[in-house]
């Protein structure tokens, strides 16, 4: 039986996912990264690389050491876009990524909150590439719409930027999320191929060097900084999941 492994459709995500399509002992699902959590939820996967604030949304997730989806100053692919010179009364979300929406959350409640009107509201939209068209006064993109989007007159967010200028800690994007049931013996090894096939790929991802994949302590204190902002705003309830890793007698 093969492990079955989610992963986003998106370049950011091919040096993690590098050769899993043709792996003998995987099994490829790629989808949005909230559709790849129904999925995670639902035990229809093993691990999917998801959203890292899932990793605290539901009980009994372990996950894969040093591996996600991080930036150390910018990560490019993950940008809001405000109309200047007005309160922030609408927000507009692409939902495909639940880290990205709890980030810029967070951001609008701890770093930008005096731009902030009292009666914000914040909608679900389609992705866009001409934000400056958009009704809404902040607009989030995520993904290859994020790197494209044309920003026009409106005044650019990169969250991974604005997180590190605020906490002075990187923020990890997304990680390996394991199913409660799932045999980390199994799967580890077929997230630690593709790892180094995809070491192999070259700057194929479109954030031009922004993002990395191969997390130290650094990256793990900013995820759990993260977590425990989220907590704190009511955007997630589970404790910090354990961190697993290759065991010895595991197969490679």
């Amino acid at each position: 039986m093969t492990t079955r492994i989610g992963g986003v459709p998106y370049g950011v995500g091919a040096p993690l996912l590098a050769g899993l399509e043709s792996d003998p002992a995987a099994t490829l699902v790629q989808a949005p990264p909230t559709e790849l959590i129904r999925r995670l939820r639902l035990g229809e996967l093993d691990a999917a690389l998801v959203s890292s604030v899932e990793a605290v949304r539901q009980p009994g997730y372990r996950v894969a050491k040093g591996l996600g989806i991080a930036c150390k100053h910018e990560i490019r692919s993950v940008r809001a876009f405000r109309r200047p010179g007005v309160p922030i009364r609408s927000v507009g979300l692409d939902q495909s990524s639940a880290t990205s929406v709890a980030l810029l959350r967070l951001l609008l409640a701890r770093v930008h909150q005096a731009a902030v009107a009292s009666d914000v509201q914040f909608t679900t939209i389609a992705p866009v590439l001409q934000p400056d068209g958009s009704p809404h006064d902040l607009v989030l993109l995520i993904g290859d719409t994020g790197l494209a989007a044309d920003a026009g007159g409106r005044e650019v967010w990169d969250l991974g930027r604005e997180w590190v200028r605020w906490t002075g800690l990187p923020f990890v994007f997304a990680l390996w999320v394991l199913h409660p049931q799932a045999d980390p013996d199994a799967v580890l090894p077929v997230l630690h191929r593709a790892r180094a096939r995809g070491r192999s790929l070259g700057p194929v991802d479109g954030t031009h060097g922004a993002s990395h994949y191969e997390l130290d302590a650094d990256d793990v204190r900013g995820v759990q900084r993260f977590w425990a902002e989220a907590r704190a705003l009511q955007l997630a309830t589970e404790p910090d999941p354990p961190f697993v890793s290759l065991t010895q007698n595991a197969p490679r």
